[in-house]
């Protein structure tokens, strides 16, 4: 069985930077460990960046939302600890992205074939859930995973939405707390 873990997003600022939230830093050692099973196993490994430019707030989601924030090769918009450590540049696909959702991400994903796609990372209601959509539209047979241990967001209770819309959505949400 073909399978990929697609890491949504876990940059510094997201975790500790200009979008920060407590608790955010406590996913890194899980997102970390979950990189090597899969390396160890065969599978694949992507990562998703949020990216924006220096223009980020004249831009819709900049309007929206005026916190400059991973803004393209700042310090913020780097991978965020042992996260960043796990990535292989020689093998892993890296996808830089200016919304919350990758277009590209469903047109790559549609070429691979995978059977499985585990989804983890930051934020959970946005980028989590906008590219899992993604991924759904691209691969509608694959199962679809996502591990609530391993994504977050800073509203627990839109966290908590999130994680019942994936589930009617029909993806296994795993190790969700009852």
């Amino acid at each position: 069985m073909k399978k990929l873990l697609l890491v949504v997003d876990y940059q510094k600022d997201f975790v500790d930077g200009a979008l920060g939230f407590a608790g955010a830093e406590k996913l890194d050692w899980p997102i970390a460990e979950k990189i090597a099973a899969y390396r160890a196993a065969g599978d694949d490994v992507a990562f998703t960046l949020d990216t924006h430019q220096e223009n980020y707030l004249d831009t819709q989601e900049g309007r929206k939302l005026p916190v400059p924030h991973c803004l393209m090769n700042s310090e913020g918009w780097q991978l965020y600890g042992k996260t960043a450590e796990a990535l292989d540049r020689a093998r892993d696909m890296v996808i830089c992205k200016p919304a919350f959702p990758s277009l590209w991400l469903g047109s790559w994903l549609k070429e691979q074939k995978y059977e499985r796609i585990e989804l983890v990372g930051l934020v959970s209601y946005l980028c989590v859930l906008s590219n899992a959509l993604m991924v759904k539209a691209a691969l509608s047979e694959a199962e679809i995973v996502v591990d609530a241990s391993c994504t977050a967001g800073p509203d627990p209770t839109l966290h908590e939405k999130a994680l019942d819309l994936m589930e009617a959505l029909q993806m296994t949400v795993i190790n969700r707390e009852a």
